[in-house]
């Protein structure tokens, strides 16, 4: 490994958190820590990027939405984190909705989102958005077929509607293999500060995996249009999938001015992981 470590690498190594890596955990490798110092570095380049597309979204009225959508403990909450965290709190929001109430129960099914969308200027991050009643709600008995077929023949008129509203409309799914979802869960479960994430559908969600391919694959067949296309991003990896998740969003929108040489084009990933 020693003669593979440049000039660079040993200033990075040398440096406050390389350092400060090393005395956090003793046994970590020397290849383990220029990762995550590579990462560190990439995330703050690009995170600066989404600084510069904030503002230009402000100066310029932009509406965006971006959904976050996966199975469990797929990482969505963890990409929306470090996409957000820089930004200024007070033009953007995370929604991350509960369980409709009585009353929402009554009323169309995307009422509650659109109460949700974005005003000139602001951007909306949605972690799971309409799409629960695609693949979530169908799957644990939460919606009737018939409430399921109507969503599936009214969502693609809804976001094609949205779009030419003004609305810059992404959506990412996020793709992880049934082992990781296993892992993460025991992860979740044996931690003191992340045990409460564990719900009773995750409680389902490894015993029901082939039901919810079954509907995600329906989703995509449905809902991956020319104005609203899906973006797989595969995370079996987190820190990949999160730098991957921002690449995206800054080459989908066209802010000024944006630094080529930090945005670098990622290829749409049709395969799935799962």
């Amino acid at each position: 490994m020693a003669d593979k470590i440049t000039e660079k690498d040993l200033k990075k190594l040398n440096s406050k958190k390389g350092i400060k890596q090393f005395l956090k955990d003793e046994n970590i490798s020397i290849s383990k820590v220029l990762r995550n110092l590579n990462y560190e570095s990439r995330l703050k380049s690009l995170q600066e990027e989404l600084i510069k597309l904030q503002q230009w979204a402000g100066e310029n009225g932009e509406k965006i939405v971006i959904i976050f959508e996966g199975r469990d403990a797929a990482g969505k909450g963890g990409a929306i984190r470090r996409t957000t965290e820089h930004l200024n709190p007070r033009e953007f929001k995370v929604v991350a909705l509960p369980k409709p109430s009585a009353e929402e129960k009554g009323q169309w099914y995307f009422q509650r989102y659109i109460n949700q969308l974005p005003r000139k200027g602001k951007m909306v991050f949605f972690d799971r958005s309409w799409y629960n009643r695609a693949v979530v709600e169908p799957v644990n008995g939460f919606c009737t077929p018939e409430e399921y077929k109507i969503f599936m023949n009214q969502v693609n008129d809804f976001e094609r509607m949205i779009t030419e509203s003004g609305i810059t409309l992404i959506k990412f799914y996020f793709s992880i293999s049934k082992d990781e979802q296993e892992k993460r869960f025991e992860e979740i479960k044996s931690s003191p500060v992340k045990k409460w994430k564990y719900s009773a559908v995750d409680q389902k969600a490894i015993e029901m995996w082939d039901h919810y391919t079954d509907f995600k694959k329906k989703m995509f067949k449905k809902t991956n249009t020319e104005i609203a296309p899906w973006i797989i991003i595969k995370a079996n990896k987190k820190t990949k999938a999160r730098v991957e998740t921002i690449e995206h969003i800054l080459n989908t929108i066209p802010y000024k001015p944006k630094d080529i040489s930090i945005v670098k084009h990622i290829e749409v990933e049709e395969k799935l992981i799962d």
